[in-house]
């Protein structure tokens, strides 16, 4: 069986025991991982219901990909500026490709919880504070009387 699964912005062809180089994933090498956007899914000319497929894979590396050269020049400038990238990536290895319901993504096991010991209704209800009464009991500030401006002259 084969899926069309889409990931990073890229679409793959895959099938059970495949090994593709992806954009980088969350997690780990040998953790599992649910590839979840099952574009197309079918077998030999028959195409499934892609909606019931899911595709799992197990993350054999986090790693970087080939380095990109990027050069710029202007001619007659003396201007010449040379940078690199390497692009994170993360290779799979398809695991499976089934017609069973979609399961969510791997977890990792938590941490065992706590007992939190019983609360009392003091702690379950904060007594509120009253509100200072000089702040409540502010005066308006008196008004100012207005400046009187001279006439002004005319002028002959």
């Amino acid at each position: 069986m084969f899926a069309v699964v889409r990931t990073g912005g890229k679409q793959y062809r895959v099938a059970a025991g495949d090994k593709i180089a992806v954009e980088k994933l969350a997690g780990e090498a040998g953790d599992t991982v649910t590839l979840g956007d099952v574009l197309l899914a079918g077998e030999g000319d028959s195409i499934a219901d892609a909606s019931k497929v899911s595709v799992s894979a197990e993350i054999i590396a986090q790693a970087k990909s080939e380095k990109v050269v990027v050069f710029k020049k202007r001619r007659r400038h003396n201007y010449r500026r040379k940078a690199g990238h390497r692009q994170q990536m993360t290779l799979l290895r398809i695991t499976d490709v089934g017609a069973g319901a979609k399961k969510a993504p791997a977890k990792k096991a938590a941490a065992p919880k706590k007992e939190v010991a019983p609360a009392t209704e003091e702690k379950k209800a904060p007594a509120k504070k009253a509100a200072p009464k000089a702040a409540a009991e502010k005066k308006p500030a008196a008004k100012k009387p207005a400046a009187k401006k001279a006439p002004a002259k005319k002028a002959d």
